[in-house]
């Protein structure tokens, strides 16, 4: 069963509220997605620890419900 993206979205900004998020469909089959996330708390933060801490959001449902998120984490640009 493929997982919306809306619905990748929705875990990902409850987990990590301030977050901005963007997911895109990358095979048009609703099961290959990409997203990206920017967060004031990935500041400071391993890349390693950045796509942990999204993983966690998505509580568990790598592997399973969502088989493949290409993921890119960064902290917002100080102006």
């Amino acid at each position: 069963m493929a997982m919306a993206a809306s619905e990748i979205e929705e875990l990902i900004r409850a987990g990590i509220p301030d977050a901005r998020v963007e997911i895109t469909d990358l095979a048009g089959d609703g099961d290959h997605y990409a997203a990206r996330v920017i967060a004031p708390m990935f500041k400071g933060m391993p890349r390693v620890r950045q796509h942990q801490a999204v993983y966690a959001a998505l509580g568990g449902r790598m592997g399973g419900v969502l088989h493949a998120l290409q993921l890119t984490t960064e902290a917002p640009v100080e102006e």
